[in-house]
């Protein structure tokens, strides 16, 4: 662990750079590692001077700090004197008085130094200690030597013998390193990568963060895990100080050590480009163009600059993008405010959007001003009809701001409708502040409850926390049918998403069904019968679709606000469950350009997600990732809650990505959704880990997981089977598992289920594990035309990706049954489905299976071999490779005694005695 004002912690992300290193000392005897302050390079030579030692290898550490740069010689004293004695009493006399010289142990001579002595004792020096054990000189913060001490390294380093490598780490923004000269030509520069999204969410894992923050964190340093950690910190310690949890959504503190690396990677910057970067900085859209017409006319050179020092990119249009958010925070924070004054001024008069030109206006002064808040109240209700929403709530916000205290009725009006917009655009800073400043004035009821509102939609998935916000919005609406209908529909949604009560949520929704057409709203009962209909649907309530269409019925806006209540959107859900998907996918394409025009992130964040299912069911892989990709970036971007996009992510991966990714992003998405109490979102990504696990042969695994996930719903007293289609990988696990009794079980119970609901496009899943459950039970034939119907309905469903997965559970039947040429034209057929499918985890494991399915039907060792189940012959491969029982019952999450019954089975299977016959049998080709 690495505390808040600590070093990055390298070990995450950063193997594939230790293994580069390791590859250069062993191929060059030296390595160059480069990178901006923060990014790990002191902790990078740390694990590899660590590994060096363990390997009794004598690693000599040279560290000089900032001073030591001015100071002649410092550093090559310190690194001499860091060296055992014993290898200085071989130096000759000259050499050992011109260390000593050089230590300041002894007084100089009248005669002088002897510079030469000097040089070839340091040379004596490294010789000595490489006879006894191979030498590693670690030298960090290479850009702080002395030029004396550099000059004097250099010699040495040229004169000793391959046993002495060298590891120089030097902190470079852009440009070239001056550590190269010191190594000596030819040594490999590795410049130490940002971290990805994935590696920052670990990174804070590790250190106590909220994982759920990684999206925003990583945009907002770049990468960079000093910054990250330090901003994760600060973001934890304001959370803490105001309500004991940090919200995704949160404003990024900007404080103690996450400013002193943004300004240290910023002190990178020439001082004459630093106006033209807080112009960049205070602009919403910077281009070159527009900071020149700033009255910055060298600004292509300056921002040339700083692109070189990897401050900024600009992009071919002239686009400016900071590399990371922290650095324009940082430059506004630091900047005075006269200087911030005048850059919004000269912003004002430079860009050509009139919004953006009032909005620089009103940040350039700071003094009420009626007719200027009147123009931003303009302005922000041009950005709600434009779909601007977080733009709108900022101006809200400012608008007041600027308003005379003599119009507090204008003020509070604006801060009502800066809380609305922040609550749709899922603003919860933006949501908070305005709310604060609505219960701080003399507000109505009814104003009180619209503020409280926009502070519980902000929220997104996060609504374990607010029963106080709802009961203050309840105990204020009490008067008024409407306003209750409001709060009850969002309660009703509260105990679905975060206590998994369905049942409680389909009342709630009930309740605020008979509030608002009591008060009239047509469009809030539609919506509360909307959740009533989804609950039913949930539970198995026979007059779901009835409820729907009760719903559908009513009067309401084309595409309303809050997308996943809408009638019309659970009717495209119903569509997918029901593997309507054309129709599903017909009606999404409808929704997705005017859900973008309400500004609503969650509203097109939900489209995504449902548009991502469709295309994945339909076997459309590339189509449903450049969805799933899109709603990851949309959620990092408006500060959504991150539990459902990482899973959007996982299943998009899990199926047409990479099975390595798909987990990491399922386990993202459990420790987002358990960190923000989301039950649904929950089961989804563990399903999405379950499925991964089952592909990739972690039998026990996926059933502990998958487990989880019935062990959710049953609490959550889902009936359905076709909203999360569960319980056929369930099965399947149980089969890999050695337990196709407990499987059969489990799919009758279910078959029953669907065939009351009439849930029949779950049927086909099932039949796949039940051909797999007969195959374990002994009726391998059975199993064979079972499948072989099965992936024919699929294929006349259109499903090819699950085509492809029956095919496979096909070949592994066969395969079971020494039918080697079955099997391989099976998993063939299951290939080309995949790749045409673009299911390229699916294909690679299609071809894997193949290649280990010779085309001879000739008998010994492999055609015993395809006698083992999948359990027995995972463990058969550990054994071989030489796993004890104990390791192989850990790898397996088994018990040993399991181990040991299943190895009786596979010795009298395969006909041997011993592990030794055992590992012959396996590598018998």
């Amino acid at each position: 662990m690495v505390a808040a004002t600590g070093n990055a912690d390298t070990t995450v992300g950063h193997g594939e750079l230790i293994k580069a290193v390791e590859r250069a000392l062993t191929t060059h005897g030296r390595a160059l590692l480069t990178g901006p302050a923060g990014a790990g390079k002191t902790e990078a030579l740390a694990t590899v001077a660590a590994a060096a030692s363990a390997r009794h290898e004598t690693v000599l550490r040279l560290t000089p700090e900032a001073a030591d740069q001015w100071i002649p010689e410092a550093s090559a004293a310190a690194l001499l004197a860091s060296v055992p004695a014993a290898a200085l009493e071989r130096l000759s006399g000259p050499q050992r008085t011109a260390i000593a010289l050089l230590c300041r142990e002894t007084d100089a001579p009248r005669a002088g130094r002897d510079h030469v002595a000097l040089r070839l004792a340091v040379v004596e020096v490294l010789r000595t200690l490489a006879t006894a054990n191979p030498v590693l000189l670690v030298l960090d913060n290479a850009q702080w030597l002395d030029a004396e001490s550099t000059d004097l390294l250099r010699f040495a380093l040229r004169l000793t013998p391959p046993r002495v490598r060298v590891l120089v780490a030097e902190c470079v923004q852009g440009g070239a390193p001056v550590g190269g000269p010191l190594c000596g030509p030819g040594t490999p520069a590795i410049r130490v990568p940002a971290l990805g999204a994935d590696e920052i969410a670990e990174l804070l894992a590790r250190h106590g963060l909220p994982a759920r923050l990684a999206g925003r964190i990583h945009q907002a340093s770049g990468g960079n895990p000093r910054l990250a950690l330090a901003l994760g910190h600060s973001l934890a310690e304001a959370a803490e100080a105001r309500d004991g949890s940090a919200h995704h959504a949160d404003p990024l503190p900007l404080s103690g050590q996450a400013r002193d690396v943004a300004r240290r990677l910023l002190a990178e910057a020439p001082a004459q480009a630093r106006r033209t970067l807080l112009l960049a900085a205070l602009a919403a859209r910077p281009t070159t163009g527009l900071l020149r017409r700033a009255g910055r006319p060298d600004a292509e050179a300056e921002l040339a600059e700083a692109e070189r020092a990897a401050l900024v990119t600009v992009g071919e249009d002239g686009a400016v993008a900071f590399t990371a958010g922290a650095l324009p925070m940082a430059l506004a924070a630091d900047a005075r405010w006269p200087e911030r004054a005048a850059a919004h001024a000269a912003l004002a008069n430079a860009v050509d959007d009139p919004v953006q030109a009032v909005r620089h206006r009103a940040l350039a002064v700071d003094t009420p001003d009626e007719w200027l808040a009147a123009e931003i109240t303009e302005a922000a209700a041009s950005c709600r009809r434009r779909g601007q929403r977080a733009l709108a709530a900022e101006l809200g916000l400012l608008a007041a701001e600027r308003t005379p205290s003599n119009r507090a009725g204008d003020e509070l009006s604006r801060l009502v409708a800066a809380a609305g917009a922040a609550g749709w655009a899922g603003r919860a800073d933006l949501a908070r502040r305005a709310t604060r400043a609505v219960l701080a004035r003399d507000a109505s009821p009814a104003d009180r409850v619209r503020a409280r509102l926009a502070v519980i939609d902000a929220a997104g998935q996060a609504l374990a926390d607010l029963d106080e916000t709802f009961a203050y919005a309840m105990d204020d609406a009490a008067a008024d049918p409407a306003l209750r209908a409001a709060v009850q529909l969002r309660i009703a949604t509260k105990y679905n998403l975060s206590d998994g009560d369905p049942v409680r949520s389909r009342d709630a929704a009930a309740e605020a069904a008979r509030l608002a057409a009591l008060g009239g709203d047509q469009v809030a009962e539609a919506m509360a019968l909307t959740v009533r209909a989804r609950m039913g649907r949930i539970l198995g309530d026979p007059d779901a679709e009835d409820i729907l269409a009760e719903a559908l019925a009513l009067p309401a806006p084309e595409v309303p606000l809050g997308m996943r209540n809408a009638p019309q959107y659970l009717a495209v859900r119903h569509a997918l469950f029901d593997d309507g998907l054309a129709d599903a996918r017909r009606q999404l394409l409808v929704l997705l350009p005017a859900v973008r025009r309400t500004g609503s992130a969650e509203d097109v964040f939900e489209v995504l997600r449902s548009l991502t299912e469709v295309e994945l069911r339909r076997g459309r892989c590339a189509l449903a990732s450049a969805h799933a990709r899109r709603a990851l970036e949309l959620t990092i971007e408006a500060g959504l809650s991150p539990g459902p996009a990482w899973y959007a992510a996982a299943m998009a991966e899990a199926v047409g990505g990479s099975f390595a990714r798909a987990a990491a992003y399922a386990r993202r998405g459990i420790q987002a959704s358990e960190e923000e109490h989301d039950q649904v979102f929950l089961s989804r990504s563990l399903y999405a880990l379950g499925l991964t696990e089952l592909a990739t042969g972690e039998a026990a695994a996926a059933v502990a997981t998958l487990r989880r996930v019935a062990e959710l719903e049953e609490a959550q007293q889902v009936v359905d089977p076709s909203i999360l289609r569960w319980h056929g990988e369930l099965a399947e696990a149980l089969v890999a598992a050695d337990a196709p009794d407990e499987a059969a079980e489990l799919l009758a119970s279910v078959r029953t289920v669907a065939l009351r609901l009439g849930r029949t496009a779950v049927l086909p899943a099932l039949d796949r594990a039940r051909g797999l459950c007969l195959s374990a039970q002994g009726d391998a034939d059975a199993a064979v035309d079972l499948l072989a119907a099965t992936a024919d309905r699929f294929a006349a469903l259109q499903l090819p990706v699950e085509r492809g997965r029956t095919l496979l559970a096909l070949a592994r039947v066969e395969r079971r049954r020494r039918r080697r040429a079955p099997a391989r034209a099976a998993l063939g057929a299951a290939a080309e489905v995949f790749a045409a499918a673009g299911a390229k985890p699916w294909a690679e494991l299609a071809e894997e299976h193949r290649d280990h399915t010779p085309a001879a039907a000739a008998g010994g060792p492999a055609v015993a071999l395809a006698a083992l189940t999948e359990a027995e012959t995972r463990l058969a491969l550990l054994v071989a490779e030489g796993a004890s029982n104990q390791e192989a019952a850990a790898k397996l999450f088994v018990s040993v005694k399991t181990v040991e019954a299943r190895l009786t089975r596979i010795y009298q299977k395969l006909r041997v005695r011993s592990r030794a016959q055992l590992a012959t049998t396996h590598r018998t080709p």
